[in-house]
């Protein structure tokens, strides 16, 4: 087992998981995992640029998570940053924060290697579940982009498209600088559309209908499931592996969408994060349900920040 610390930087949130992760047995022991939302995709799809402020808010989440590595004493760090600063013209200024502040760089992957990367994070522990059989579909639906990788053991294809609930929702729900609330039908239709068209992309190379199960990660899938059962508060451990019918996501996605900031922050498991993107994130996972016919998915709290780490954890010492 070797102690590593595994950050992924999305367009939304920036994760921390500090583990003792062994590759070849597939066995990892938290120590420590917390997610912070800091926007860093902030007006990236308008301006393609990194915001000052967004910037900011990343960094003092980073000197926070340096301070939880130290005490744990992680022996290798793995920093990856995905769409948002894959996307931005200022990246550079990005990389030198995170190296200031961690003193590893910030990787950052192609949608393809992300889609590695949640697989590993996402199926590592369903080896030999009946109850699961494969090809297993697993789609991380994030804020700036949506992986899709189809695999049994090993992957078998993968696509990163750029639908995500921050990209969605800041193409099709903002008008005149301000969250529509509750949006339109219009924006509603034309964010499906958009979100259809990008199904049609990852069909292309990823055989998505002939996916046995469904797996779906990150904040969007699991708010859904805390949605679906109810639950006072988020709990990691009832949403892990839970299930939601297709059915109740097409009700709780119609919910979300027709109603209020108001009435989604008032959502006891929402994330105050998420409250004005989770519309557009319960949106695509509907529509990649309906695509493929999927009677259900099955929710993970372990995707491609287990991946990192499984990852970390193989990379000798430099």
């Amino acid at each position: 087992m070797t102690r590593v610390a595994a950050v992924d930087c999305g367009t939304n949130s920036i994760r921390l998981l500090v583990a003792d992760a062994d590759p070849a047995t597939g066995e990892l022991v938290e120590l420590d995992r917390r997610m912070t939302i800091v926007r860093l995709g902030q007006g990236v799809d308008r301006t393609g640029r990194l915001a000052p402020e967004a910037l900011e808010r990343t960094f003092a989440a980073c000197r926070e998570y340096a301070g939880v590595i130290k005490e744990h004493g992680a022996e290798r760090i793995r920093f990856v940053a995905t769409s948002a600063s894959r996307d931005a013209e200022n990246r550079d200024e990005f990389v030198r924060g995170v190296v200031d502040i961690l003193g590893v760089e910030p990787e950052v992957i192609t949608g393809d290697q992300e889609a590695e990367f949640s697989f590993t994070g996402a199926t590592s522990e369903l080896k030999g579940r009946d109850d699961l059989p494969g090809p297993r579909l697993v789609v991380d639906i994030g804020g700036g982009s949506t992986e899709f990788v189809v695999g049994d053991d090993h992957v078998r294809a993968a696509r990163s498209v750029d639908i995500g609930c921050v990209r969605m929702t800041e193409r099709h729900l903002v008008h005149e600088g301000e969250v529509t609330d509750p949006p339109t039908e219009e924006q509603i239709a034309a964010m499906r559309a958009d979100i259809e068209a990008a199904l049609d992309l990852a069909e292309r190379t990823v055989p998505l209908r002939e996916a046995r199960t469904l797996v779906g990660l990150a904040g969007s899938v699991t708010t859904v499931s805390a949605i679906a059962q109810e639950l006072p508060e988020y709990d990691s451990e009832r949403i892990h592996h839970s299930r939601v019918t297709r059915e109740r996501v097409r009700e709780i996605t119609n919910a979300l969408l027709h109603s209020t900031h108001a009435e989604r922050a008032a959502i006891p498991a929402m994330h105050p994060g998420r409250v004005d993107v989770i519309g557009a994130g319960a949106l695509v996972l509907l529509a990649i349900m309906e695509r493929i016919g999927a009677e259900e998915v099955v929710v993970s709290e372990h995707d491609i920040l287990d991946g990192i780490a499984f990852s970390a954890a193989e990379t000798p010492a430099s």
